[in-house]
């Protein structure tokens, strides 16, 4: 294998005329000032689509059947709309739709190809992992079911159907509370009192957005009122959602108006957004829940075994400890091999100035590697920010098999291409065997509003749903995690530029961005896979969790709905080209 010896042909390798864009997939999707721009001209239209803008259509908005009522509702017939087990959830993905089939948005400046590549990417992309929803049985509670024996509407379902709803009322130049009274709304044959009232309750919530990315805040903060009188912070999952994302909404409004004042600067106040779920206990008690959690860890950790199993001294970096447990399992493998005795294992956790708890994570794995009699060594590295990483600080040795684990790290760096550059470089010159990638499976990163704050409401539901299921007798852990996961909620929708910290990108996104780097993706052995899916049916709802590939990429979903994904990389040491200047 040739290694780059020549410092300027290192200069070269990563030297990138063009900086890399994580604006997502969705590349040159519509912008949201041209929308404003041409408010009057559109009045009556909506950002989250009509017949003629059918974004929603991605999560199952029934075209077909939104059509047939507008038909029924010109000739003054009364729709009933049959939300059964006979919904056909599977018809509005079809892969065959033309870009003609579209007609031209009425915003001049939203030229037709960017605004059906932006349609139809959210198409696409839903469309892979939604179509088959209805059709799969995920388990659940069966008592929850209606007087029709039909299990309740899942909370991603219950999004879809709003979804729908709001796309009727589309051409309607009704006042913003006409829809709750209007009749229309008690014509949802086949749902339950409290799905039909939970449908009208996203109903607002989107209206509510779609009037904060028109700037219309006065309007917005009169919907966000209704929503906040309706939902709560303890009732079922729809509420709960809407109560964060109603409170998302609100700060947005505060700050475009000068009303926001930022609560870190009351006494006493402490921010949910200090440790998300790096705390030790909230850590531990949720992998006992979550499915997608260890599944992702446990494949990561087999990978690395498989590629550090024959060397003598193995050195983990770890991007982000948290409580250190995933390496226990590690260290019971290495311990149990008779056949191969390890030297040294050794950890290198990275972590910010002033984080006591790697060196608490630390004395716990110690503990551990004692326990199994394995000669083990920690230390930590500490930097003020990520983009003070430097080669020398882990002190890498020559006779080490180096492994390095990111999990949900490099989507922090996305709005400091700097920093995640930096990184990149540092590890490529370190050479690890083998590189293991954690991230959000999701496209939160759109520079539309409109878009962020759909696939960001869909992905959460996804998440609530879960958690509902999965904590359905451990409330208060519940309602601890759920509280951590408003930070997501709130950086994705009410900030925006620097204050985005965390940007979600899918993995097609990510391998992309690594090719710059000439990694070459490792993949997952079928032992890996096993171990996957053995501890999915470790869990109760373990059915409910999915496991997908893209490429050598594995996606872990809920319910068909993609989570996380979990990708392993080494670094090229082919002196081919540089993939390099282009953008997404």
């Amino acid at each position: 294998m040739k290694s780059f010896s020549n410092s300027k042909m290192e200069s070269g390798l990563f030297s990138f005329n063009s900086t890399f864009e994580f604006n997502g997939i969705l590349g040159n999707c519509i912008h949201l000032h041209d929308f404003e721009k041409d408010a009057v001209a559109i009045e009556g239209k909506h950002l989250f689509g009509n017949q003629e803008n059918p974004v929603f259509a991605e999560h199952g908005l029934f075209q077909e059947n939104v059509t047939k009522m507008t038909h029924d509702r010109q000739l003054g017939r009364e729709t009933k709309y049959d939300f059964s087990d006979e919904f056909d959830f599977n018809s509005v993905f079809s892969t065959n739709t033309a870009f003609e089939e579209f007609p031209r948005p009425e915003n001049p400046k939203a030229t037709p190809s960017s605004f059906q590549l932006s349609s139809l990417e959210l198409l696409s992309n839903y469309g892979k992992s939604f179509k088959k929803l209805r059709s799969i049985n995920y388990g659940g509670n069966g008592d929850e079911g209606n007087e029709r024996g039909r299990k309740k509407l899942s909370t991603e379902e219950i999004m879809r159907v709003a979804g729908t709803r709001y796309v009727q009322f589309s051409d309607m130049r009704y006042d913003d509370f006409f829809m709750v009274t209007h009749p229309f709304g008690h014509a949802l044959s086949g749902l339950s009192d409290d799905e039909t009232k939970d449908v009208e309750l996203v109903h607002l919530l989107l209206t509510a957005a779609e009037k904060v990315g028109y700037e219309q805040f006065e309007r917005a903060s009169r919907l966000l009122s209704r929503c906040e009188w309706i939902a709560s912070q303890q009732a079922n999952p729809v509420q709960r959602i809407v109560y964060y994302f109603a409170e998302a909404l609100r700060e947005r409004i505060d700050k475009a108006t000068g009303r926001f004042v930022s609560k870190e600067s009351e006494p006493g106040f402490k921010s949910r957004t200090e440790n998300g779920l790096s705390t030790s206990i909230t850590t531990v008690r949720s992998h006992q829940y979550i499915p997608f959690f260890q599944v992702t860890q446990f494949a990561g950790i087999q990978a690395i075994i498989e590629n550090v199993e024959s060397a003598s001294k193995i050195h983990v970096i770890d991007l982000q400890l948290r409580s250190g447990i995933q390496w226990t399992g590690l260290m019971q493998a290495l311990a149990d091999n008779k056949s191969h005795r390890v030297e040294l294992f050794k950890i290198t956790a990275v972590g910010l100035f002033g984080d006591e708890t790697i060196l608490e994570s630390g004395k716990r794995l110690e503990s551990v590697a004692a326990s199994f009699n394995l000669p083990f060594s920690f230390s930590a590295v500490y930097v003020r920010d990520m983009e003070d990483i430097k080669e020398e600080l882990f002190k890498v040795q020559s006779d080490e098999s180096l492994a390095v684990f990111c999990p949900l790290v490099l989507r922090t760096m996305i709005s400091r291409p700097g920093c995640l550059e930096n990184l990149m470089r540092v590890m490529k010159n370190l050479n690890p065997a083998i590189l293991v990638v954690i991230e959000i499976e999701a496209n939160h990163n759109s520079p539309s509003f409109v878009s962020r704050f759909i696939e960001t409401l869909f992905f959460y539901s996804a998440f609530f749903d879960c958690l509902d299921m999965c904590l359905e007798h451990e409330a208060e852990l519940r309602t601890e995690i759920e509280s951590m996961l408003w930070c997501g909620i709130r950086n994705t929708v009410a900030m925006e530029g620097k204050e985005r910290i965390v940007r979600n990108v899918k993995m097609e996104v990510w391998s992309a961005f690594f090719k710059r780097f000439r990694m070459v993706e490792l993949g997952f052995s079928n032992s890996s896979l096993y171990q996957a899916n053995l501890v999915i049916k470790q869990f109760p709802h373990g059915s409910c969790c999915t496991l997908e590939h893209i490429g050598k990429s594995v996606i872990v979903g809920w319910k068909g709905t993609p989570m996380q994904s979990i990708s392993a990389w080494k670094f090229s040491r082919d002196r081919g080209r540089v993939f390099g200047n282009y953008t997404f």
